[in-house]
């Protein structure tokens, strides 16, 4: 059983400071602001291996072993190469891969060192789960664990990460001094769900047809197939969300003859072209009380307010969700929403994917091999989406994955230019520390103490 950190293990005085609650896309965890850390919370530092040492550090890059399999890399050959250049001391090994979009033979041909056994290692780059039979015990780990919202399916990876006493960092938990996620996917998530988006709706009005983005080489060869796009004089088209994922999507959006308009101009005027608008959460949600917005008081009681979103969606032809969404905070799209009479948005784009969730349509996760599916807001369940009545639901949940090449390109910049410095140097913002859920110890770190009966339940 994992050691568990209660109050009485954090330094006298500290318990009140540590009592404000950040996000971490749905899940809360108690972090303090670095600016905060005085005397008595010095703790939150991290420990003595945070800080800098003359002693060489080995980085490798794991083989992916999660099922279905993932494409993707955290580091290409060229930055595995500009890592040992960039930070003197840091050596990077690659394990060989069957599976990967980037072949051994390009590790090689950059003088990176294939080796398959990985234990020399201190740390260990990954991109998804690690299976839990190719864990390797007391090292240090990066990759998405899926676990701070407790997800049910991952309880066992973290018990097992706990019981190995493996020092796990979150990349989703990697944020700077405002609570900004320094490292993510979520650019090309929005990039690649944008064209699926529109890719479903050609298809789904049989305008046209473009090819998966998981067939092109690359996103160059994606973005040559949006010249087949012929979208009709009146069309609407609604995003929500902003940050990684929307601002991915706009880069798709600046690629077509399409006008961004204002909220109020989409709802109250007409259009002889194509135009979208790109909703903030002020422009969707509403105060029960008064119809106002407040971002604080909507993020400390998101049940005082109801969504509008459904007034824009029903006189649009295309929506592409690109939110972030929290559990407890009000439905976006209800079933009845869907059944409005005047309804007309025939296809949704949920790139954000939250099943069962805020959009009634996305009763399911799709697939890259089988990127739609149909909604019949009638019954409320899926049906084929070429029904004439039928919503056409994009709702593939691992969207990156169709561009590897670009998207590991992309992560593996965000890697070294904002989180190796870090790994590698001086610690001092804490920003590695605060990231950082297990340690080599075999303990949860304070601010993740919350996922302790997650992963050793009662009856365990």
């Amino acid at each position: 059983m994992v050691p568990r950190l209660d109050a009485g293990s954090t330094p006298a005085g500290s318990t009140e400071k540590m009592k404000r609650r950040y996000p971490c896309d749905g899940a809360f965890f108690l972090v303090p602001k670095v600016h905060e850390i005085g005397p008595d919370l010095d703790y939150l530092r991290g420990p003595s291996f945070f800080r800098p040492t003359m002693k060489p550090i080995t980085v490798g890059v794991i083989r992916e072993g999660k099922v279905p399999p993932d494409f993707r890399v955290p580091l290409t050959p060229k930055q595995c190469a500009d890592v040992m250049n960039n930070f003197p001391g840091v050596r990077v090994l690659v394990q060989p891969s069957p599976i990967r979009r980037i072949q051994d033979d390009a590790y090689a041909a950059m003088g990176i060192e294939l080796k398959e056994d990985l234990r020399e290692c201190d740390i260990l780059l990954g991109v998804k789960e690690v299976p839990i039979d190719m864990l390797i015990p007391n090292k240090t780990y990066l990759f998405f664990s899926h676990t701070l919202k407790k997800q049910a399916h991952n309880a066992n990876l973290l018990r097992a990460i706990l019981d190995k006493k493996i020092r796990l960092i979150d990349y989703e938990t990697i944020r700077d001094a405002q609570h900004k996620r320094l490292i993510g996917f979520g650019r090309y998530a929005g990039i690649v769900g944008a064209y699926e988006g529109f890719r479903a709706f050609g298809k789904k009005h049989g305008l046209f047809e473009l090819k998966s983005p998981s067939e092109c080489a690359d996103r160059k060869e994606m973005e040559g197939e949006m010249s087949k796009i012929s979208l009709p004089a009146n069309m609407k088209i609604v995003i929500t969300g902003f940050g990684r994922v929307g601002n991915g999507a706009e880069e798709i959006m600046k690629l077509l003859p399409i006008e961004r308009v204002s909220a109020r101009d989409f709802l109250t005027k007409s259009f002889d072209h194509p135009v979208y608008t790109h909703l903030d959460t002020h422009e969707y949600y509403e105060r029960k009380t008064d119809g106002g917005f407040d971002k604080r008081d909507f993020y400390n009681n998101p049940e005082h307010y109801f969504s509008v979103l459904s007034s824009y969606v029903r006189k649009s032809d295309l929506y592409i969700a690109c939110h972030l969404w929290a559990s407890g905070n009000p439905i976006l799209l209800s079933a009845d929403d869907f059944r409005h009479a005047d309804w007309r948005c025939k296809v949704v784009a949920d790139v954000s994917c939250d099943t069962n969730g805020p959009i009634a349509c996305t009763i399911k996760a799709s697939k890259i091999s089988d990127p739609i599916f149909g909604y019949d807001p009638i019954t409320e369940k899926e049906t084929a989406w070429n029904e004439p009545g039928a919503i056409c639901v994009m709702s593939i949940d691992n969207l990156p994955c169709e561009l590897p090449l670009d998207a590991s390109e992309d992560f593996g910049n965000e890697l070294i230019s904002k989180v190796f410095p870090h790994l590698f140097g001086d610690d001092a913002e804490g920003i590695i520390w605060k990231a950082t859920e297990t340690t080599l110890e075999g303990e949860l770190t304070p601010h993740f103490e919350y996922l302790h009966d997650y992963a050793y339940p009662s009856n365990h």
